[in-house]
């Protein structure tokens, strides 16, 4: 039976006319026995229209608006019929053996939440887009190898979490770590559900053997705009609060105000300093309604392997 045969691929889509055909066409070649579902955010550019009538094989999912990505892979999720299931972003074009790949790292390791493949830059496939995703105790997320050469990154191995634009995930581990958290709308959701299934005691791998090209940012425009950098230090603020135990922020907070305080200076050599404080304080203020992962004392041995692994990412990131 062929690997693809017990997945299901979950597109979300929010005006990716210029992408969506390549998209799929790539992955219908890859993955043709694969459940493909594209979940669409209230498109208006036609890319709607062209999935309905190019691709009657895929099945898909209209909502009346943007509600941003976590809502739409959730959805996708929750309709799909397959025991894994992998998210792609609609700027992505997959290479030969991609889906194969992916379902074989989680089949073959049971403690496996997630499996992410190698993201390559579509406009330089040489070099890296995304390598694996990892977060630091300065309260900084990262993607490993992002414009370094494609080489270096192919060695299979953990990682913090697992993109979503190019990941595998086991669907029963869900019940356990909750869907993708809607709250956030865009940026380091990601993270977020890789870090609770962490703290659950799950892994998060690194698969290079899966090969994606990615153009990226293809739906925000750019990779720092006004939009990204709000969004992104409010789910910064949002995710420390939600993943730490109180006792973890205590013990990071001097790394905590260092990274944040670097980061301000940051966007406001960019011109950006402003809204990055405003989205701070959205941030805490997000805070208040969100839901904090409960503290459970058998997860105390994940807390105390993350905890060390946030220290040591900090040390990488300045070696």
């Amino acid at each position: 039976m062929r690997a693809d045969s017990s997945v299901s691929i979950v597109i979300p889509n929010y005006n990716g006319i210029k992408f969506i055909q390549k998209c799929l066409e790539a992955l219908l070649a890859d993955a043709p026995q694969a459940e493909i579902l594209v979940v669409d955010n209230g498109s208006a550019d036609g890319s709607r229209q062209l999935v309905e009538e190019k691709f009657p094989g895929v099945r898909l999912i209209a909502l009346d608006q943007n509600y941003g990505f976590p809502r739409a892979v959730n959805e996708g999720i929750q309709a799909s019929s397959r025991p894994y299931v992998i998210l792609l972003n609609n700027d992505t074009q997959v290479l030969p053996g991609f889906t194969d790949a992916l379902t074989d790292a989680l089949t073959t390791d049971r403690h496996a939440f997630s499996a992410q493949a190698k993201l390559l830059c579509l406009s330089d496939p040489e070099k890296i887009d995304d390598a694996g995703n990892f977060y630091c105790a300065l309260g900084w997320a990262y993607a490993r190898g992002k414009d370094k050469p494609a080489a270096y990154y192919e060695e299979p191995g953990e990682v913090f979490a697992s993109c979503a634009g190019a990941a595998i995930y086991r669907k029963e581990l869900f019940e356990i770590t909750g869907f993708f958290d809607e709250a956030h709308f865009a940026y380091l959701e990601d993270i977020d559900v890789g870090w609770k299934a962490r703290i659950a005691g799950y892994r998060n791998l690194y698969v290079p053997a899966a090969k994606v090209l990615h153009a990226g940012s293809g739906t925000s425009g750019s990779r720092y705009n006004e939009f990204k950098v709000r969004l992104s230090s409010r789910n910064n603020i949002y995710l420390i609060w939600k993943n730490m135990p109180i006792l973890q922020i205590i013990l990071n907070f001097p790394f905590l105000l260092a990274g944040f305080g670097v980061k301000t200076l940051f966007f406001s050599r960019k011109g950006m300093g402003g809204i990055y404080v405003r989205g701070l304080g959205e941030g805490f203020r997000l805070c208040r309604r969100g839901r904090k992962v409960k503290f459970r004392w058998k997860n105390l041995p994940a807390y105390g392997k993350i905890q060390m692994e946030l220290w040591f990412n900090t040390g990488k990131r300045f070696g």
